[in-house]
């Protein structure tokens, strides 16, 4: 049943508690710190130690991981080769992994490559029939990984730009996001830019023709997930001056999602909306910064975008005078546990509320509440292990919590963070300051994969995954 605004306010002033929980349950940290809920006196007079041990210097230079775990290199831009001879793109992003027949896995990976392709040298190679706009480096590229650690390689869509994020489809392709929205002209392009496309790994043919759905509006799009219950779509935006937004697109009467469908929709199709927040008191909340403390619950209405494919405005300043609640880059996005998790990186003086070095927020659609999850507090020394700062792409865990990319300052980690909301390092890169991006499990459980986005590097990690200590 919606939770109506009038109901929230009142049932919390009332102490009737909505802080809500899930597979990440009441996630709630600074750097290193305890949860509430997590004190010794919590859970029996003490807590153990998260995670899995200490990170071990890579002798190749490459990832450091705990004792027990190993890591292999899937494929490394101007290295590796496609199946069509030319080598794979750089700058790896947003990954997501499908179950193919007999162990296979195939992984689509975006390539964030933005402007004009003579900028790159490694660029998304023009397939005949997969290219958008061959003025654009940018695009996607599948990998069929086999488990014996044979892998191929080829190209799912080329010619868009700035292929940052995404999401997975219910019904089992990729969404991928342009970070970018240059019109038909700006930096050389040829058409617009600023959507999101549809990539089938399975089916080759499907990815012919790429077509943008624009009915999910054009903007400096970041990450999309699919409601499997009702269809909504749920797009975040990086952007800033004004902070970007958080979007909900609600399809049109009768629409049934299912592959190729996205694409047979008009660009006016169903209604894209931003959201408007407000705390237990009633009060509007301008941006998402505001909140200070874990579990702090806002109520969200979802007000239209006037115009979607922001022909003389964009989207995000379509809204002066209106209450609207904004973000300090809102980056990646999961599915799980009835709703969506979202990434706001960090928060300085773009916002108006408290600097942070990360939020990850939980949006349960049946109630319409936003729920902070966790809450990384300004990182004192970025170069230095033990803390976390930038979360960028997330995944949950299949064995508890949440695992997340980081791109903030400093040294560059995979980290976790636990049911009791306690973080803990995955992995580090050695090679270089690069950000991680594309993090993702196998469809077994069995691997979790990574980019190290420069110079473009997808690595799958491998070894003893338990499920984190109940009170861990």
């Amino acid at each position: 049943m919606t939770l109506t605004r009038r109901e929230f306010t009142g049932r919390s002033a009332a102490g009737a508690g909505l802080v809500l929980t899930g597979a990440a349950g009441a996630l709630a940290t600074a750097p290193g710190a305890l949860a509430a809920q997590d004190t010794p006196e919590a859970v029996g007079g003490s807590v153990p130690e998260p995670g899995y041990g200490p990170l071990v210097p890579d002798p190749r230079g490459v990832l450091a991981l705990p004792a027990g775990f190993t890591y292999r290199i899937v494929t490394h831009s101007g290295v590796t080769k496609l199946d069509s001879g030319e080598y794979t793109p750089s700058n790896h992003d947003g990954t997501a992994t499908f179950e193919g027949p007999r162990g296979v896995t195939f992984l689509v990976n975006n390539h964030e490559l933005k402007g004009p392709r003579a900028d790159w040298e490694h660029p998304v190679p023009l397939t005949e029939g997969l290219v958008y706009d061959p003025a654009a480096a940018g695009g996607c590229t599948v990998v069929e990984a086999h488990q014996d650690g044979r892998t191929a390689e080829w190209v799912g869509i080329a010619g868009t730009s700035t292929n940052c994020a995404g999401g997975r489809t219910p019904w089992g392709t990729w969404l991928t996001c342009e970070e970018n929205s240059d019109r038909a002209g700006q930096n050389g392009m040829t058409k617009d830019h600023g959507y999101v496309f549809e990539v089938d790994p399975y089916d080759r043919e499907a990815n012919r023709d790429p077509r943008p759905v624009k009915a999910f509006g054009r903007f400096d799009h970041e990450a999309v997930v699919i409601d499997p219950r009702t269809g909504h779509a749920y797009l975040t935006e990086d952007d800033s001056k004004p902070n970007g937004l958080f979007y909900r697109w609600v399809p049109p009467h009768g629409f049934k999602h299912g592959r190729r469908q996205l694409r047979r929709l008009a660009a006016d199709a169903g209604v894209l909306q931003a959201p408007r927040c407000y705390d237990a008191g009633g009060r509007f909340v301008d941006d998402l910064s505001r909140a200070t403390r874990t579990g702090t619950v806002y109520g969200v209405d979802w007000v239209d975008v006037p115009d979607r494919d922001a022909r003389t405005v964009a989207v995000r300043e379509q809204f002066d005078g209106q209450n609207i609640t904004r973000a300090r880059k809102l980056e990646g996005m999961w599915w799980a546990d009835g709703g969506a998790y979202i990434v706001s990186s960090y928060a300085r003086d773009e916002s108006p509320g408290t600097p942070h070095d990360g939020q990850v927020w939980f949006y349960n659609p049946r109630r319409r509440t936003l729920t902070l999850k966790v809450l990384l507090g300004v990182n004192p020394a970025p170069d230095k292990d033990g803390a976390f700062d930038g979360p960028d792409n997330i995944t949950v865990s299949p064995y508890g919590g949440l695992v997340i990319a980081e791109d903030g300052e400093g040294l560059q980690h995979l980290f976790g963070a636990t049911e009791r909301g306690r973080t803990y390092p995955i992995a580090r890169n050695d090679l270089n300051d690069s950000e991680f991006t594309g993090v993702v499990f196998s469809p077994d459980g069995r691997t979790l994969y990574a980019n190290i986005q420069e110079p473009g590097i997808m690595v799958a990690i491998t070894g003893p995954w338990r499920r984190a200590h109940k009170n861990g």
